[in-house]
């Protein structure tokens, strides 16, 4: 009877062990992975007791190496004819004699192949050697050398370690400090702080989860199947692995491109990448078996060259590389030899996985060469699925002003606190997306691995793949989350079913649908609104280079209202590498102007590329897709709530050195997050749409819209010029109603020559174009009406009309109409600071302009000298309140009292005490500007370009129901993904992670489920299971019980003694009898 208490005991404590038991949670955590103390070696992980917690601060800077040029050549040469055409390009050049100059060596693997590109030291090289060089039939491009300086300090973790998968109240993974770097630099770490995604969720279990982050996205069930990554050749592009790492087993080459003589990792980031791609044991990698191949391309001081990524690229070209990891990125797509390359590696079927970036929250700062179509560009998330504070947000901005930004990221990916290999052993954990671009590497890897005929996988086919299985995050729009996050079992169903075709990025567009679809549900579309414009990308995956066949055709819906709108169409001529765009602008029919309901339909594109079968050379492989659209119509709101957002005139980095706002951001010195509506003034646009204003963007210039439709023309740090008739229009606009609402920054010329710096293209000291805002520009378009600002620059809190208020590095105004309204502040004279690093405080700055256009039925013009409390990049204090005031003011003609009674209230002023700012002498704002021209003299005004002519398609109506919810898994091949199974699981499994001296094996769970919201629909299950089968268990052993006492109970036989035995019984009796005596004991 006690067996059965002691068997349910010890069945209830196996259970526990896997079970997480309601309002219990782990006191201690799991044993660590090896048990030697921590020692100071940076970048190295403690392999002791506890895992390694360190707060990172990542430093970054990049000059250029004086008199080195790189000489991109039109093809590949030998060293030799490489030579000859520099000398004979040379030979001339120079006036009075050719210059000094000699080819710097490269010794690296590559050099002994043929080249695309040169390294030439020019001595005092003037302008026109460069551009002799770049007249070379043979030769394409001349940039400078370029050096790179990444700093990753680390320092110890404030709070006591905690064991490897112990849970505390607050997690803290490793910090970072963004840099906003102006060039490209690891992507090494991430923050710890989580940007929620506002979702509900109910109260669950705190647990302790492990984070070995293969065995999370289920690449078990694929190890069990024998997929491993063999076959495929993994490039790692870092700091180099060590040659004895216990970790690694199918090492190919490592490679040194740096000018240290070693290949060894002496910061561990890029062991720990390795790690999570490839890794055999402990904190075990998605594809083990893989071939790697390192590429050690920074040296242990963090130095990089552009040269040495360009060798190593062609190197992996030359190798035949399958799958390439690269975590470092930077702002700028226009560093045009290192964009070139990539779209070469692309070409070659390399499938290139790089970090979206480190700059989030803030939209608009996405990283190259992840932003680019042919490469898989990777977020971060946590293990609760919400997106990473750090993870850089779309959209691109490459197509600004005229056009709209594409998605990105493509996928996301678990970023933070994610497990990977230590520099010499054991393991450790890091966040950022450099973390989670080698999840989604290796995960590609183990992938590519799994297709028998591996002619399938290109660079668009994986693409393909991993968007159409990403799973969505609720309440998460496509500018965090791309297409959802990575879900490796799903990507093997497909591309085990996979055909060349077609397919696009998004899918479908539907206004409606809120908030994935942001911006675009924001804000439903009416008539005379400016189009919608929705930049879609085409994937490929028929080959390398394709065309679109004919043009795309529109079909609405009648039953739904199809054909209430209008579609115009451009798209890329070629698709090359494996990408290309399909740009569809919206806008409304003139019917539907007082009309309000939802309209659909879907646009058809047909996609051909060359067959690459050599049997089949001469045909053409053609896929269609269909890209269903759905917007809701409004009725034409009225003109005082529409307010209009110049984007034509905001320029930005690249190309040209334009400087931020705020002058106190140092570390962080260009404007380069676009300056649009949808990315640094987001939250500027979703304030103005609670407030229930129609927000549209002008990507043309000012004659190009009609004035009449709109009550506001919203001008927010302009840095373009203005042509003539601009001025012109604008004077004649605002006279017959149109209001005008400018805030300016800071412009002031000895400034900008204190912020110079080395330019990295021309050679020279390069100062910026501009202030924070063209002034000058600006004084010419509201000269007219007796306005004007200051080249003043003035910094400070004070409070306005109850408002705390923080005025960063803006101006003042200077000239202002008699009968205005001017409110004045007392600030700081930053300037002073700036240029002699003294303090002193302005009394009375004018700050804020009002004023109402004489004119009968003329409109109103507010000014502002700082627009730092609208942008989200660097705003400390918002404004929100003042812009809600201005557009009271300007739409409405009613004055804020608390601005009109102001105690700040002074006399307008004058201008007459300092000149007004001048343009800088000699800046080359030609360059980069729409408006200019180079011209002998100063730069002039180009002619004026004609408006934007859309070409609307001409609709093929369809008379049939459209699809009420247009969001449904793709289908690549027409794959129904609940209908394929996975094949039959073979009993193998890769020797992968036998665990070190006393670590634990509790985390060791066959077949990839694990606990924990990640995986829910498999982690659910798993009570169930369990509390069945214990209660099969406990019946089968009350069964046993009931049996037991329901048996009647059986008499135990008498046992007959023998006959000679009781006669002998019987005569000892008798004896005692007759003596009297009892028998003795």
């Amino acid at each position: 009877m006690l067996l059965l208490p002691l068997w349910v005991s010890m069945l209830l404590r196996l259970l526990a062990g896997f079970l997480p038991v309601v309002g219990m949670e782990p006191v201690g955590g799991g044993k660590s992975d090896s048990d030697h103390t921590p020692n100071s070696e940076a970048f190295h992980s403690s392999s002791g007791s506890n895992c390694s917690e360190l707060t990172v601060k990542l430093e970054f800077s990049t000059k250029v190496v004086e008199h080195e040029y790189i000489v991109t050549f039109t093809g590949y040469f030998s060293a030799k004819a490489r030579s000859l055409y520099i000398s004979s390009a040379l030979r001339n050049a120079g006036g009075d004699g050719a210059p000094e100059w000699h080819i710097v060596p490269r010794k690296n693997p590559a050099s002994d192949y043929p080249s695309d590109f040169e390294l030439v030291r020019i001595h005092q090289a003037l302008r026109g050697s460069l551009l002799t060089l770049e007249d070379h039939p043979y030769i394409k491009r001349v940039t400078p050398q370029r050096k790179v300086f990444r700093t990753l300090k680390y320092t110890p973790s404030p709070e006591p370690a905690a064991p490897c998968n112990a849970t505390r109240g607050t997690q803290k993974w490793q910090s970072w400090q963004s840099s906003r770097p102006f060039r490209r630099t690891s992507l090494s770490l991430g923050s710890g702080f989580w940007h929620a995604t506002g979702r509900h969720s109910s109260r669950r279990l705190l647990r302790a989860i492990p984070r070995h982050v293969a065995q999370i996205l289920q690449a078990d069930v694929l190890w069990q199947m024998g997929h491993t990554g063999s076959g495929v050749k993994v490039a790692v592009f870092d700091t180099g692995l060590s040659e004895k790492h216990p970790h690694f087993k199918n090492v190919k080459e490592r490679t040194n491109w740096t000018n240290e003589k070693t290949l060894d990792d002496g910061l561990g980031h890029g062991t720990f990448v390795a790690g999570v791609i490839a890794s055999m044991r402990e904190c075990q990698g998605f594809a083990p078996d893989s071939e790697l191949h390192i590429f050690r391309v920074f040296t242990n001081n963090q130095v990089s060259y552009t040269s040495w990524f360009l060798d190593a690229f062609n190197y992996a070209i030359l190798k035949k590389i399958d799958v390439l990891n690269l975590s470092i990125g930077g702002p700028d797509f226009m560093d045009h030899p290192f964009v070139d390359k990539v779209w070469e590696l692309t070409a070659n079927r390399v499938i290139m996985v790089s970090a979206i970036g480190n700059d989030g929250p803030l939209y608009g700062t996405l990283n190259n060469p992840a932003d680019q179509m042919d490469v898989i560009g990777v977020g971060g998330i946590d293990f609760e699925d919400n997106i990473a504070r750090f993870s850089s947000r779309g959209m691109t901005t490459w197509e600004l002003p005229g056009g709209y930004g594409r998605v990105k990221p493509d996928i996301v990916t678990y970023g933070s606190g994610v497990r990977g290999s230590g520099m010499k052993e054991g393991c450790r954990s890091l966040s950022g997306t450099s973390v989670a671009s080698p999840v989604v590497a290796g995960a590609v890897t183990l992938l590519a691995s799994t297709v028998l005929n591996r002619e399938l996988v290109n660079p668009a086919s994986m693409k393909q793949a991993l968007i159409a299985s990403a799973r969505r995050l609720p309440g998460v729009n496509m500018f965090e989350q791309g297409h959802g996050k990575l879900d490796l079992i799903r990507a093997y169903q497909i591309l085990n079913s996979y055909r060349p075709q077609a397919s696009l990025s998004p899918s479908y567009i539907d206004l409606t649908e809120c908030p994935y679809m942001w911006p675009y549900c924001s804000q439903p579309i009416y008539y005379g609104g400016m189009p919608t414009i929705v930049n879609v990308t085409i994937l490929n995956g028929m080959g390398v280079t394709g065309r679109i066949v004919d043009k795309p055709i529109w079909q609405p819906y009648l039953p739904q209202n199809g054909d209430h709108i209008d579609v115009a169409v451009s798209y890329s001529p070629v698709l090359w590498p494996w990408a290309g765009y399909l740009a569809i602008s919206i806008s409304v029919a003139k019917k539907a102007a007082s009309w309000e309901g939802i309209a659909q339909g879907h646009v058809m594109v047909t996609v051909a590329s060359p067959a690459e079968n050599d049997s089949e050379v001469g045909r053409e492989l053609t896929s269609t897709v269909k890209l269903p659209i759905k917007v809701k119509i409004v009725p034409t709101p009225p003109r005082s709530k529409r307010v209009l957002w110049d984007q034509y005139h905001n320029l930005r980095y690249p190309p040209g050195y334009f400087p931020r706002d705020n002058l106190r951001m140092k570390n962080d010195p260009l404007d380069w997050n676009g300056d649009h509506i949808h990315t640094n003034f987001r939250d500027m646009y979703q304030h103005l749409r609670s407030m229930g204003y129609f927000v549209e963007v002008l990507g043309a210039p000012i004659t190009c819209f009609d004035a009449s439709q709109y009550g506001t023309l919203l001008m927010v740090d302009s840095e373009e010029e203005y042509f003539p008739e601009e001025i012109t229009k604008l004077r004649r606009d605002i006279d017959n109603g149109l209001s005008l609402i400018v805030f300016s920054d800071w412009y002031n010329t000895s400034v900008m020559r204190k912020v110079k710096f080395y330019d990295e293209n021309t050679r020279q000291w390069w100062m910026p174009d501009t202030g924070g805002a063209n002034v000058p520009a600006l004084n010419d378009l509201i000269s007219v009406w007796g306005m004007a600002f200051s080249d003043g620059l003035y910094e400070g809190d004070f409070t306005l009309a109850d408002h705390e208020m923080y005025y960063a590095s803006g101006c003042s105004i200077a000239r202002f109409p008699e009968d205005g309204i001017v409110i004045a502040k007392n600030l700081k004279d930053q300037g002073l600071e700036v240029l002699k690093q003294e303090t002193a405080v302005v009394e009375g700055v004018p700050i804020l302009g009002l004023y109402q256009t004489p004119s009968d039925g003329g409109g109103r013009i507010a000014l502002y000298g700082d627009s730092n409390c609208i942008d989200d990049s660097h705003r400390q204090k918002d404004c929100f309140w003042l812009l809600d005031a201005l557009l009271q003011y300007t739409s409405y003609s009613m004055t804020p009292p608390s601005l009109s009674h102001s105690h700040s209230r002074v006399a307008p002023p004058t201008g007459t005490e300092r000149p007004l700012p001048q343009r800088l002498e000699g800046n080359h704002l030609y360059r980069y500007s729409k408006v200019l021209e180079a011209h002998l003299g100063d730069p002039k005004p180009r002619p004026l370009p004609a408006c934007p002519h859309l070409s609307w398609a001409k609709p093929q109506p369809v008379n049939e129901t459209a699809p009420s919810n247009l969001w449904k898994h793709q289908k690549l091949l027409s794959v129904d993904l609940d209908k394929v199974a996975l094949p039959n699981v073979r009993a193998y499994r890769p020797q992968v992670r036998p665990l070190s001296p006393g670590e634990s094996g509790a985390w060791d769970i066959p077949g990839g489920i694990m606990p924990g919201r990640y995986n829910q629909e498999v982690g659910q299950t798993i009570p169930m299971f369990a509390f069945l089968g214990a209660m099969v268990v406990l019946s089968f052993f009350v069964v046993q019980l009931t049996k037991a006492k329901s048996k009647p109970k059986r008499r135990k036989p008498r046992i007959k003694k023998p006959t000679y035995l009781q006669q002998q019984q019987q005569q000892q009796q008798q004896q005692q009898t007759t003596s009297g005596k009892n028998p003795t004991v």
